[in-house]
């Protein structure tokens, strides 16, 4: 068949909200470049959204507008599905009742596959259908196609990525402006940059669900999100972040994912990162992912990670590999998470007691002679050898009185485990004022 034959792909929407009204402008706007691309067209014929009000202001009269999305699926003549809803709930009982129907489906949801991505992969893979879902991490910025694919010939060794704007927008402002997290958080919901409820940002599970995808890629493990370990920036004062300045060291929420001999860390939380890295100095909403590789060494990809051309741009490019593969065997195929279904890895997720990075500590102590003696001797009993040591001068911290002072330590590497003994033991000198501050500190070299 030439390709002049070839009918177009054709299109379902579910939801026509920021990311629905983002692809139908971008597939609308650039419809001759990306047929060239494809080799044949791709158009919505169907969108369905609660509000068809909404979505006759977004569409027009280019295709027909439904309430309820099962009509979508139901309809013979749409070949993809394209989920926009969001969430665990009705989204995933669309999906896989999409995946029955025999249709094609791209997926901006990474909470769905994170959560449920095994069901849903096998799923797929039984009926012989394709689930794309390059728009579920890090927005326009490819980088589940770059670790499928453009990486295939590497042994990923880490993946560590800066995964949601949000509260990256709220590090820099704490950075450049000095003030504490809840003032910034009301500053990011009055600009639009957070949300009325912004805990899945805030407390990073909406950046863990985005490493766990990235993780089952780059080792080829069963997405695994009950197992990753998930910390968020609500904690964090503008005092660490100007001390980790001083030290050199930027404070970023990081999705991180590293191979070790026994098992994959999963980890979510802030991290000091030198300030001469790249990922340092990603500012704002910007994203950026970092990957390790054994042959191609490391790699960083930047960019918008959402609003509604950025994302669009993503699913736009799994609908084009999906209308180039719509004819193709299932066999021919990319796999779902990079390695073929019957190689998949059992290596564990590592309990975070087991986990190795080194650390910055902040601790309140009294301005006396011995203190740092003990504190230092404490690390020694646990193994963990100190890099570098700060002492505030005591007028900095207390004021007048100058019977108090931050003691600040930055250690070398040591298990997760091992360093919670040590602030335990430390916690409990009466030398110690107020709870010990610890953040994770992660080199990236």
């Amino acid at each position: 068949m030439s390709q002049e034959q070839l009918r177009p792909v054709r299109v379902g929407l579910l939801g026509i909200g920021t990311v629905g009204g983002g692809t139908f402008t971008v597939l609308k706007r650039n419809q001759e470049e990306i047929r060239r691309r494809a080799g044949r067209g791709i158009e919505v014929t169907m969108v369905a959204d609660l509000n068809t009000e909404l979505a006759k202001q977004v569409v027009g009269d280019a295709a027909q507008i439904v309430s309820d999305a099962r009509a979508v699926i139901a309809n013979p003549d749409v070949d993809v599905v394209v989920e926009l809803i969001g969430g665990y709930g009705i989204a995933k009982a669309l999906v896989l009742e999409a995946i029955a129907a025999g249709k094609h489906v791209v997926t901006a949801n990474k909470a769905l596959l994170a959560v449920h991505g095994t069901e849903i992969f096998a799923a797929a893979r039984a009926k012989g259908v394709i689930v794309a879902f390059e728009a579920a991490v890090a927005g326009g910025i490819p980088i589940i196609k770059a670790l499928r694919e453009g990486l295939t010939a590497n042994q990923i060794q880490w993946v560590a990525g800066i995964i949601n704007g949000t509260t990256n927008f709220i590090l820099s402002e704490m950075r450049d402006k000095g003030l504490d997290f809840d003032v910034v958080l009301k500053e990011a919901q009055r600009l639009g940059y957070a949300e009325a409820d912004p805990t899945f940002d805030i407390e990073g599970v909406d950046a863990a669900h985005k490493a766990t995808l990235l993780s089952a890629i780059a080792f080829g493990i069963p997405v695994q999100f009950d197992k990753a370990h998930v910390e968020g920036i609500t904690q964090l004062s503008a005092t660490d972040i100007k001390y980790a300045e001083q030290l050199g060291y930027r404070i970023k929420l990081l999705g991180i994912a590293r191979r070790r001999d026994n098992g994959i860390e999963l980890r979510t939380h802030p991290t000091l990162v030198p300030m001469r890295r790249l990922i340092a100095n990603v500012e704002g909403a910007m994203n950026a992912v970092l990957v390790q590789g054994d042959a191609v060494g490391t790699t960083m990809y930047y960019g918008k990670g959402a609003g509604a051309e950025p994302t669009a741009s993503a699913v736009v490019a799994d609908l084009v590999d999906i209308a180039r593969l719509l004819d193709a065997a299932p066999e021919a195929r990319v796999p779902h998470l990079a390695f073929q279904p019957d190689e998949m890895s059992t290596l564990p997720i590592l309990p975070l007691d087991e986990v190795v990075t080194s650390f910055y500590l902040r601790l309140r102590v009294a301005d006396k002679a011995g203190v740092l003696a003990k504190i230092t001797g404490i690390l020694a009993e646990q193994g963990i050898s100190i890099d570098a040591v700060i002492q505030r001068e005591a007028d900095e911290v207390s004021g007048e009185d100058g019977n108090q002072t931050d003691l600040i330590i930055l250690t070398h590497d040591t298990t997760e485990g091992g360093m919670n003994k040590a602030l335990a033991a430390m916690q409990a000198l009466p030398t110690v004022l107020a709870p010990i501050v610890r953040v994770r500190k992660e080199e990236l070299a």
